[in-house]
């Protein structure tokens, strides 16, 4: 019997779960999360609901623990999806907690599964539009892109970084962009793919709680405005993720992929300043 198709998925809210049931039909789950009783529900859910899933306790942000979820992942048989979506909020985490977790956590994510992905492999993290915001120097950017994970907390512009959690979420999430771009060459010569999704406003209770902080009436403005009308479903990002780990999409890696309903367009080209 050929080895089993195994689909790891971080972070079990909306989004992630998500995720797995678009993905994990017919495939071992291996899913992620920082929190015990969060991830033992969700396992719970999804294996009720015919799926045969496993959870394991991770965080992000710890680079041992995600080297040992990867190290789970290809013991139980050929890795061939990694949707990354864990991650904090600028509403509820502080600047420390947004470059440990968001920044930092998502590259010792894309290293650990590196020298794990075979061919075929298609690996998605989960970034933000947000990102798309960052005003950083070519520099910066070439910095944030190649670091070696250990040291990306210890760079100029992460240390001398003096903003509030929007900034230094715009700014993980522009690492997070970046970051990828720089390892599709690493993955593509092991004949695996690895890309971004930037989503917008997405209907989750990570998005409700950001819409309930002082600038979510202002969030919610800009989604009418730019013609959208609504906030996106996690559904929308599975079939986002579904795509690109899938086989319509095995030339596209090192890439993003706007799921925003045109906001970050919007912004660029029609708001007023």
């Amino acid at each position: 019997m050929s080895a089993a198709d195994v689909v790891v998925v971080t972070g079990a809210g909306g989004m992630g779960a998500a995720v797995a049931r678009r993905l994990a039909s017919g495939r071992t789950l291996l899913l992620a999360d920082a929190f015990p009783d969060h991830l033992d529900r969700a396992v719970t859910t999804l294996r009720a609901e015919g799926y045969d899933v496993r959870g394991q306790v991770t965080d992000i942000a710890d680079q041992p623990a995600v080297a040992g979820l990867a190290a789970t992942a290809a013991s139980l048989g050929r890795i061939a999806a990694v949707v990354h979506t864990a991650g904090v909020s600028a509403a509820t985490a502080t600047v420390d907690q947004i470059m440990r977790v968001d920044l930092a956590g998502t590259a010792y994510l894309i290293d650990a599964f590196e020298p794990l992905a075979g061919h075929g492999a298609a690996i998605v993290c989960v970034a933000s539009m947000a990102g798309h915001y960052a005003r950083l120097s070519t520099a910066d950017e070439h910095a944030l892109a190649t670091t070696p994970a250990a040291g990306l907390l210890e760079l100029d512009v992460i240390t001398g970084f003096g903003g509030d959690p929007v900034h230094a979420y715009i700014l993980a999430k522009r690492a997070n962009q970046v970051r990828v771009q720089a390892a599709a060459l690493a993955y593509n010569r092991r004949g695996a793919r690895i890309n971004t999704i930037s989503p917008g406003v997405i209907a989750t209770p990570m998005a409700r709680a950001e819409q309930d902080s002082t600038s979510g009436a202002h969030m919610m403005a800009m989604l009418d405005a730019c013609g959208a009308g609504r906030t996106g479903t996690p559904a929308e990002i599975a079939d986002a993720a579904a795509f690109l780990t899938g086989p319509h999409s095995r030339y596209i890696t090192g890439t993003d992929l706007l799921v925003d309903g045109g906001q970050a367009a919007w912004i660029r080209h029609h708001r007023v300043s």
